[in-house]
């Protein structure tokens, strides 16, 4: 080959690669980040790893704080290295099978339906769930809430006053928020989706099946259904709303906007955008996630009416306590006045404008030990 016709070819490479680059920084710009970003990521953790005896006793740990003098617990703990040894052996040799529930009701403060997995398989949930959090906590947005570590309901009540300042520029401009709840959230979670979900995710087959066998474990309805009890159920319900997040955030582009659970709101300074977003999230949910609105807790307000979100009514310049939340937390410190929860009741109550219940409740402090 020519000199001159090695340079030509050469230049002509180096005129393709900047051609590349060009292309991808353009796809960089449009999108806010690395072209590469926008893969979907793929769990690395094998099946081996997830079921390893390593795994399962550190899973052990986990799950049995503060739960060591229940019977159950105490029981499987008499032969835990057996125990543990025999649970790894039915899983490496595909045989593990998902047991029943014990179900019971609570009152928190709405009467819900808990379903108790047995030890065996509580064990399980806390093995995969430590697998399975540090990744898919990595994909989840930042305004979503519930059930993370270092998030909670006063992290998203803070959002949300910093959300409505703001969309309404520093409450100079009326704030709209759009307020939804999900009717029968956990028991109309859609086995098929969930599992299309994490199937874009995880490769192994392996991890798959003994996924199915968790969810499968229990049903509300046919193919429907997530347990209220499950540790597995926390994560697995914010991987499934994960992809509504997505959706409201880079589809719809909602700027301002807030999940907690089943419970979201958007806000914006212009009510026929809060109605778009209304129109849009309904049809998503219906037709990707096979979930449904709650008629009678989905309304549009202003900031300035005040707007219910976790327990607190929220309004532009302060934040009160819901009356049935105040009456709860009253009713609850009087059967048990303890310092640890005088410390816990005045902490929480800081977060708003409760110096009046504040003094109420260190005053019936001493009044209730005295």
């Amino acid at each position: 080959m020519k000199a001159g016709e090695s340079e030509a070819k050469s230049h002509a490479r180096f005129c393709k690669l900047q051609l590349i680059f060009v292309k991808l920084a353009s796809h960089q710009k449009q999108w806010g980040g690395r072209a590469k970003s926008h893969m979907k990521k793929r769990l690395l953790i094998s099946y081996e790893n997830m079921i390893s005896t390593d795994n399962l006793l550190l899973a052990w740990q986990e799950f049995a704080k503060g739960k060591k003098s229940k019977p159950d617990v105490l029981n499987f703990s008499f032969n835990l290295i057996d125990d543990i040894l025999q649970l790894h052996d039915d899983l490496a040799n595909k045989i593990y099978q998902h047991g029943g529930y014990k179900d019971f009701y609570i009152t928190d403060p709405k009467l819900r339906h808990i379903h108790k997995a047995n030890v065996r398989d509580r064990l399980i949930h806390h093995a995969v769930y430590r697998q399975l959090y540090p990744f898919f906590a990595k994909t989840f947005i930042t305004d979503s809430y519930s059930c993370q570590i270092g998030k909670g309901t006063h992290r998203a009540v803070n959002r949300f006053k910093y959300f409505a300042r703001q969309a309404s520029k520093n409450h100079s401009n009326t704030c709209w928020i759009l307020k939804c709840d999900i009717r029968k959230f956990f028991e109309n979670i859609d086995h098929a989706v969930l599992l299309k979900i994490f199937k874009e995710y995880i490769a192994d087959k392996d991890i798959i099946n003994l996924l199915v066998k968790i969810i499968s474990s229990f049903e509300a309805r046919t193919n429907k259904g997530l347990p209220l009890g499950n540790l597995t159920s926390q994560l697995f319900v914010n991987i499934y709303m994960n992809k509504f997040d997505q959706f409201v955030k880079h589809k719809i582009k909602a700027k301002y906007y807030i999940r907690y659970a089943d419970d979201f709101v958007f806000f914006s300074d212009d009510k026929a955008i809060i109605e778009k977003f209304l129109l849009s999230a309904d049809e998503f949910l219906r037709n990707e996630l096979k979930l449904e609105l709650h008629p009678n807790k989905v309304f549009v307000k202003t900031i300035a009416s005040g707007v219910d979100f976790l327990g607190w009514i929220n309004f532009p310049y302060h934040t009160v306590l819901r009356t049935k939340t105040k009456r709860r937390m009253l009713n609850r410190f009087r059967k048990n006045a303890t310092p640890e929860s005088l410390v816990s009741y005045l902490g929480l109550l800081s977060h708003g404008n409760t110096q009046g219940l504040r003094k109420r409740i260190l005053n019936d402090y001493w009044f209730w030990k005295n």
